[in-house]
C-alpha cells in the first residue's frame, strides 16, 4: 500500500544520526510502493539539508548525494490540498499548516502517515489515520 511520506522520515535517511531500523524498512517499502508528498515537501526537506549543510553536519559531497537519492525517489507530488481543510487540521491539533498538509493528504486519500513527529502521530490517532513506522 502506498504511504504518505512526512519529511521527518526522509530527513533520517538521509542524514546518518537520525537513521533507525523502523525508517530503513519505509526506505525498502519504496522498493514496491509509491510515497506520495504534499507540495510543500522539496522545500522543507531542502531547507533542512540546508541547514544542515550551514552547520556541517554533512559535508557539500554528501549534500549532493542526498540531491541525487531524493530525486531517484519513487514519490508522487499531491497539488490537491485542500486549504480549509488544512487549515482546519492545523487549528484543530495545534499543528504547523506544513505538518497539517501531510495528515490532510493521507486523510484525502486514506493513506498511512509517515513520521516521526510526536505531535503530528497524537493527531493521526486521533483522526483515525495509521501511521508508519
Amino acid at each position: 500500500m502506498a504511504f504518505v511520506l512526512d519529511s521527518s522520515v526522509a530527513l533520517a535517511w538521509l542524514l546518518q544520526d537520525e537513521a533507525n531500523e523502523r525508517t530503513d524498512a519505509l526506505a525498502d517499502r519504496l522498493e514496491q510502493e509509491n510515497a506520495h508528498i504534499p507540495s510543500i515537501w522539496p522545500l522543507e526537506v531542502g531547507n533542512a539539508l540546508i541547514t544542515a549543510l550551514r552547520r556541517k553536519r554533512i559535508s557539500d559531497g554528501d549534500f549532493d548525494r542526498c540531491i541525487s537519492a531524493l530525486s531517484a525517489l519513487p514519490i508522487e507530488v499531491d497539488t490537491a490540498a485542500d486549504l480549509a481543510g488544512v487549515l482546519s487540521i492545523a487549528r484543530r491539533f495545534s499543528l504547523t499548516s506544513y505538518d497539517a498538509a501531510y495528515l490532510d493528504l493521507a486523510q484525502r486519500r486514506s493513506f498511512p502517515l509517515a513520521t516521526l513527529d510526536g505531535k503530528l502521530r497524537q493527531a493521526c490517532k486521533a483522526l483515525k489515520v495509521s501511521v508508519l513506522p
